[in-house]
């Protein structure tokens, strides 16, 4: 794990020559892969990086993406106006639409490139490996939104110029997945060619070939409702190879200290779509009341109430403990704004003797400044997760996964306390604040998967695609749907429909795709995976 470095902008400014010939439909393919003043040989270090800057820098797709959709979709966050559209479930086809387009056209141009040219280098076998593990992470995220969709064709237009690729069933690409993060986990070797440019490990193999296994067993559990005997045989090799033993191989990305802008990556994408709206979305009521009915340690530190000062969210004054004893800690009931309830004003004594008022849209609870700053890391994939997949896989499928359920599911919840720490200015939470927690909240026999996967919800906060793909999966928590005469539809949308762009320029397999879910590209449609 390493922090960004300006040289970064090297690599960026040189996958960009790379990024006009796309998927499809973005160009002319044949015409573009022949100009003479694009790089024919690009280092294909270079573009892993700038895939994974782009994954947890791209403002332009996480603002709509997770700031605007899934987590107020998720109830983590809500009451914005901005944030109306996934927390009442408001069609907006651009705003669904925009990690396919810019994802193909950014990030899978590249990492197919990359994992395309580093094939051919047989001295460059862990650039290789990090390549194939990086191309299945940003598919997943793809897949897992939308179904089925191009992937073995995906790129196929800067190579060879097809302009309509078929769209793969998403068994046959999850076939695939773990085909590659097999071969790529044998094929890591810490003896040979060292990945400087690496922005998750700094090419530390060993920590490398942890997160591929672990992500192994992310992506069985996503199937273990469709091919329960593939999910058993995945997660148990993956577990045998090595998996996150400590936060030490949590995989993160060091955002800089830098607001975002929308060709500037180096700051976290996620916070920036916080930061530069007038009204900073505010804590769901779900969420408060999960943590503060289990007297989670977590509560306090990330939950706090503040004295806005207009569109400088790091200026605001932290009121929450002189209103805790007045009106308690309130959230945004879901699917309201943040305007609606209305709490009478109140004014407070502040410590050095002055005296605030706090409207009714102040008193409604944000997330602490440790969460959103520019600088936070955005994790990929934590060894708490990983605890709590091992825990849930202990208990769904029956495996021995060197531990019980419950030691795994306190191993998860002692690292996702802990994992806080590791933000600048992050809270450092006690082990005796986390043992009184677990003593309180054990598993409980018949609730093991709504509590695990429950803690895995709060632990995938600011993640909004895997907190969205993990509540599909397993039911939990159990959200209740928010929907209002405001909405497109009455229950939580299950996938992103389709762009325009691959109707009208991708039409036949397009076709092809929504004949398989049934004849209609809507989001309440269900992925390959997502069984009832």
């Amino acid at each position: 794990m390493r922090s960004l470095k300006l040289y970064l902008f090297t690599f960026v400014a040189a996958c960009l020559l790379v990024m006009t010939g796309c998927v499809k439909g973005f160009s002319d393919f044949k015409d573009t892969n022949t100009d003479p003043t694009k790089s024919s040989n690009m280092d294909p270090a270079a573009e892993l990086a700038y895939t994974q800057l782009f994954y947890s820098g791209s403002l332009s797709v996480l603002e709509k993406t997770t700031a605007i959709l899934l987590m107020p979709m998720m109830q983590q966050t809500g009451g914005a106006y901005f944030t109306r559209y996934g927390a009442l479930y408001i069609e907006n086809k651009p705003y669904m639409n925009a990690m396919w387009e810019q994802g193909y056209e950014s990030e899978i141009k590249n990492i197919v490139d990359a994992k395309t040219r580093s094939a051919k280098d047989s001295t460059r076998p862990n650039l290789h490996a990090m390549c194939r593990v990086m191309s299945v992470y940003l598919f997943d995220e793809l897949t897992d939104l939308y179904g089925d969709l191009p992937y073995f064709e995906a790129a196929k237009g800067f190579i060879d110029g097809t302009l309509h690729p078929m769209f793969d069933a998403q068994k046959d690409i999850y076939d695939d997945f773990f085909k590659e993060l097999r071969a790529a986990d044998k094929e890591f070797d810490p003896s040979k060619d060292k990945v400087s440019e690496d922005l998750f490990y700094g090419g530390d193999v060993t920590k490398w070939k942890k997160f591929t296994n672990s992500l192994r067993i992310r992506l069985a559990l996503r199937i273990a409702k469709r091919e329960p005997d593939l999910a058993k045989s995945e997660i148990q090799d993956a577990y045998n190879s090595g998996v996150m033993t400590s936060n030490e191989d949590i995989c993160m990305t060091q955002h800089e200290d830098i607001q975002d802008s929308y060709t500037d990556l180096r700051g976290n994408g996620v916070s920036a779509a916080f930061n530069q709206q007038s009204v900073v979305p505010r804590v769901c009521q779900t969420l408060l009341d999960q943590l503060k009915n289990t007297a989670d340690p977590r509560f306090v530190p990330m939950i706090r109430v503040y004295k806005d000062f207009a569109n400088q969210p790091f200026n605001r004054t932290d009121v929450t403990e002189e209103l805790r004893p007045i009106t308690g800690i309130i959230g945004v009931i879901p699917g309201h704004y943040i305007y609606d309830d209305y709490l009478n004003a109140q004014t407070v004594t502040l410590p050095d003797g002055t005296t605030v008022t706090v409207s009714n849209n102040e008193q409604k609870a944000q997330f602490a400044n440790f969460l959103i700053r520019n600088n936070a890391p955005f994790f990929h994939m934590t060894y708490a997760e990983t605890e709590f997949l091992l825990a849930d896989a202990t208990i769904r499928l029956g495996l021995d996964l060197g531990g019980s359920a419950d030691q795994h599911y306190e191993n998860g919840v002692r690292a996702a306390c802990k994992q806080l720490s590791l933000f600048p200015e992050g809270p450092t939470i006690s082990d005796a604040q986390i043992d009184d927690f677990l003593a309180q909240n054990p598993l409980v026999k018949g609730t093991e998967l709504e509590m695990i996967n429950t803690q895995l919800w709060i632990n995938l906060i600011m993640n909004g695609p895997e907190a969205f793909a993990n509540w599909r999966r397993t039911g939990y928590p159990d959200l209740q749907s928010a929907a209002s005469s405001e909405s497109s539809v009455t229950t939580i949308p299950r996938r992103f429909e389709y762009p325009l762009s691959e109707q009208e320029q991708n039409k036949e397999n397009y076709d092809a795709a929504v004949a398989e879910m049934g004849g209609k590209d809507t989001w309440t449609a269900r992925v390959w995976w997502d069984m009832e």
